[in-house]
């Protein structure tokens, strides 16, 4: 499973960062899972970056994941899942226009929830109780995954 590339300054608007921070957590996220027993890799390509799972452990993902959802969709789920709650908006912007759908195939699963926002034109994302029964994951566990790293803040 692939995600989808990005550059610098892409990453440095998204997040409002300067490219400063954005070389120093690339270099943070090479590190971090240069190791090889790690799952999940760093790829540049012509100056983005993506973070995939390694090519040699397709095979066992693919067993793991429910048949009726395609890759790219179980990627925009998986999107949904770190943010715990995403404006549409913005998960277009990270996924793609064909992110739309895949939230219109989420949705007829109902693998995630979709609400109106009160203040603007887009709407709010977020898991339902149907994603985390079938992929037993806990909220606690993806608020690890979502959270930045505290010692981090503290440098």
């Amino acid at each position: 499973m692939k995600g989808k590339l990005i550059t610098k300054s892409d990453l440095s608007e998204i997040t409002n960062s300067d490219i400063n921070s954005i070389n120093e957590a690339i270099k943070d996220l090479k590190n971090k899972y240069s190791n090889p027993s790690s799952a999940i890799e760093l790829n540049e390509v012509n100056n983005s970056f993506s973070l995939e799972i390694k090519s040699s452990l397709n095979e066992f993902v693919e067993d793991l994941l429910p048949s009726d959802l395609k890759t790219s969709e179980l990627r925009t789920l998986a999107t949904i899942a770190i943010k715990k709650k995403i404006l549409q908006s913005d998960l277009i912007l990270l996924r793609g226009s064909g992110a739309y759908d895949h939230i219109k195939e989420l949705l007829e699963k109902k693998f995630i929830v979709k609400r109106k926002q009160k203040d603007g034109r887009s709407y709010w994302l977020s898991l339902s109780e149907k994603f985390f029964q079938t992929f037993a994951v806990s909220n606690e566990y993806l608020s690890k995954i979502g959270s930045p790293n505290k010692s981090r803040n503290n440098k």
